[in-house]
């Protein structure tokens, strides 16, 4: 079990979601109505599905950074400034990587990694805020989609649909944000986080198995 004193309450914590809430309204729905465009491009097959989904994810963690960490989170939690520039640098990263001519291709394969994958897209998208919903028993307090956790759950989602090769990078600030979503997810009984842990450990499976086909693979 992982043990972390945090300098905040669960009550503290779910006020500044509220906060959030309210002040941003209804740019949630706006974010949710742009993931389920995401889903349709990457099973429509259209071209334009890995330039959407690869800005999509850019847009959610600078939206995490900016708009949650730096603007909220900082309130009871000075650590969010460190959080805010990290969840910045991701998407910076992810907006260069779509920008560029070898950027990521998503694709949503017909096997079990892509069915994987669309199981925790899924679960971030809806799965998620409805869990958080009953749990909370408040509109105002329900995590979505645009906040850190069910954010990373849905990139790991992603990037499991990746079909050429991944750099290593993308991954590192995403599977480090998955073990302080495991800790809020013990240590303030935000108990759906407890899904990022194995997005994250799936993910590198099927990414280092994917990556080692690569490297096999004839010329």
């Amino acid at each position: 079990m992982i043990v972390m004193i945090l300098p905040f309450t669960n009550q503290q914590f779910f006020e500044v979601i509220e906060k959030y809430n309210i002040a941003v309204f209804p740019i949630q729905i706006v974010i949710e109505i742009l993931g389920i465009i995401c889903l349709y491009f990457l099973f429509s097959g259209k071209k334009v599905s890995s330039k959407y989904s690869g800005g999509f994810l850019a847009f959610l963690w600078l939206w995490s950074g900016i708009a949650y960490h730096l603007l909220f989170f900082t309130g009871i939690n000075k650590a969010a400034y460190l959080f805010g520039f990290v969840f910045i640098l991701q998407g910076i990263m992810f907006l260069i990587n779509t920008l560029s001519r070898e950027a990521l291709e998503f694709k949503l394969q017909r096997n079990l990694a892509g069915y994987t994958a669309f199981f925790f897209i899924v679960y971030a998208l809806l799965i998620y805020p409805v869990i958080s919903f009953f749990v909370e028993g408040s509109l105002g307090k329900t995590i979505v989609l645009g906040l850190p956790c069910p954010s990373t759950i849905l990139t790991f989602g992603f990037l499991m649909l990746v079909v050429n090769r991944l750099p290593k990078y993308l991954m590192i600030i995403p599977s480090l944000w998955a073990i302080v979503g495991l800790s809020a997810a013990i240590n303030l009984g935000v108990y759906q986080d407890l899904m990022i842990i194995a997005s994250a450990v799936v993910a590198f499976v099927i990414v280092i198995g994917k990556h080692k086909a690569v490297s096999v693979k004839p010329n």
